[in-house]
This record gives structure tokens, sequence and C-alpha cells, in this order.
């Protein structure tokens, strides 16, 4: 009689594959992540990158769709503490230096997906959404255009903080945040 080996239940595997898949790609970029080397990173088996994912594509896709989902529901908390235009501005500039800029895995991660997104339509849906919810937190602050600035003035910060030398300086960002959000303190 023939005794199979009992399936081990894993339910969190396919999350561990999807983490792991991001601590990889702010390793060693997306052109140096393979299944393998997410297998590993995961402490799984390399049957189960093809038994959850499709390709390395779809395995990408689902980790940059979490990666921009968790930043947008983090300015989302953020934005949501504040009940007046002040502290609209300062929820702004937190969010810009600690939660933008303060964490270069975040920042290469970021990186590492517009430049998905700059050469593949697929993963410009994941940047439209990152982008749509976090205008829909600040609009809930300040009017559409503004919004769209101080979202283009996250996006500007964290590449120029992505590849600059030097550190960035919160009392620059709380002046930026100022000067754009001006016009709506009449």
């Amino acid at each position: 009689m023939t005794v199979r080996p009992r399936r081990r239940y894993d339910p969190d595997r396919r999350d561990r594959i999807v983490d792991a898949c991001l601590d990889v790609v702010a390793e060693s970029g997306v052109a140096g992540t393979s299944h393998r080397k997410v297998a590993a990173a995961a402490d799984v088996p390399l049957g189960s990158m093809t038994y959850h994912f499709d390709g390395m594509d779809d395995l990408l896709h689902a980790a940059f769709t979490r990666f921009a989902r968790t930043a947008a529901e983090r300015a989302e908390q953020r934005l949501a503490g504040a009940h007046d235009p002040d502290a609209a501005r300062r929820a702004v500039v937190e969010l810009i230096t600690r939660d933008a800029l303060g964490d270069q895995r975040e920042l290469v991660l970021t990186q590492e997906l517009y430049t998905l997104a700059a050469r593949e339509p697929r993963y410009r849906t994941i940047t439209n959404g990152w982008m749509a919810a976090s205008r829909a937190a600040l609009e809930r602050h300040f009017d559409p255009t503004t919004a769209r600035l101080l979202d283009a003035l996250v996006e500007g910060l964290s590449l120029h903080r992505a590849l600059d030398t030097e550190p960035h300086d919160p009392a620059t960002v709380a002046e930026a945040v100022d000067r754009i959000t001006a016009p709506t303190r009449r």
C-alpha cells in the first residue's frame, strides 16, 4: 500500500509569496526577481509559484497591486484624522516626509512600479488607481486642482528622494505644501 504524503495546510502561502516578491523586488529590482528567489524568500517550494500564479507577470502584478493599495490606505488613514485645513496640511507633510520619503524600501518599490507602468499599460491601471485613491483622500480637504498638485508633489519628491544624494528637509516639504495650498485658505 502506497502512502501519499499529506499536503501541508498553508492558507497564507499565497500572501507570503506576494510579500516575498515585494522584498525581492526591493532588494534586486524587477529585472533581478525570479521565481526561484521569491520561493526561497517566502520559504515555499518552487512549485508553489506556478500553483498560485500564472507566471512572473501575474506575481508582479499581484505584488504591486498590494503595494499600491497599502500605500493608498496609509494616505487615507493619515488624511482621515485631519479635521481642519491646517491639520490637513500637516497630514500631507507627514504623508510626504514619513510615508513617501521615510523608507528606502518604499522608494525603491515605487520607482520599480513606475518604471513598469511607463512600459506596460497593465501596470498603469495600478498606478492610476493609486493616484485616484490618493487624490480622493486629498479632495476631502482640498479642491480637485490643489489635490492633483499635492499628489504630483508627493510623486515628484519621491523621485527626487530616491535619486538624491543629500537628505531631504522636512521644512522644504512644509513650505511646498503651504505654497500649493495657499489659495485654498481664502
